[in-house]
């Protein structure tokens, strides 16, 4: 069975959701690109296990992988990309990295330095007007889900390391529901050491391992 019309038929569809972006904010563009993606993947499944009717089997396939592609585990709506940007701009110079996972959360990871002194979970000075904002980003959206993970470095044993980090995920938790938050919409967890970014050998690297993360999501309705 000769393969280029399905090809084409591929080329021409992706093409057209492609061109579609050109004039989109950041959040259509997004779910435009994940959809030409599945586009891809799907018509290439389809036209794989088709047998004799590759050339029907590869569009379907297209437009079920398109779906997919656009659909992702989480909503990345406009008031996310607000509160993107709101925190970007809350945390310029502090350290934080303010950024959008493959899955559509909003991710904060906050580094140790500004927010708890090694081996105590009493947030910083450093810290507070960050989570201020931050508290006020999720009152303008609260239909959003939070989850704060803390983290700690290999420095001491699991039975110092494991609670240090949840009790460090729980002061970020009590932080934000004293400026309004719900405890409802939060979660907390402790991963101990488990979890490194960085090389624990290094002096560096224990510095990048002693973090807060702190997950933002908007369920897809």
């Amino acid at each position: 069975m000769n393969k280029t019309p399905i090809a084409f038929t591929l080329i021409a569809f992706c093409a057209g959701l492609l061109s579609g972006c050109a004039n989109m904010n950041e959040t259509e563009r997004t779910t435009g690109s994940g959809a030409a993606i599945g586009a891809i993947a799907g018509g290439l499944i389809g036209a794989a296990t088709a047998g004799g009717h590759r050339g029907r089997s590869a569009a379907t396939g297209a437009a079920v992988g398109a779906a997919i592609g656009a659909g992702g585990g989480y909503l990345w709506s406009r008031r996310m990309q607000e509160q993107k940007a709101a925190m970007e701009q809350a945390t310029r110079g502090t350290g934080v990295n303010v950024t959008q996972t493959a899955d559509n959360r909003l991710k904060l990871e906050i580094p140790n330095d500004i927010s708890f002194d090694t081996g105590r979970y009493d947030i910083k000075p450093q810290l507070r007007p960050v989570l201020d904002r931050f508290a006020a980003t999720l009152n303008q959206n609260p239909i959003t889900h939070v989850t704060i993970i803390g983290h700690t470095d290999s420095t001491g044993s699991d039975a110092i390391n494991e609670p240090l980090s949840v009790n460090r995920a729980i002061a970020t938790r009590d932080y934000l529901s004293a400026r309004g938050v719900g405890t409802g919409r939060i979660a907390i967890d402790g991963r101990g050491s488990r979890e490194p970014v960085a090389d624990n050998a290094t002096v560096a690297g224990r510095t990048m391992n002693r973090r807060v993360e702190i997950f933002v999501a908007e369920p897809a309705r």
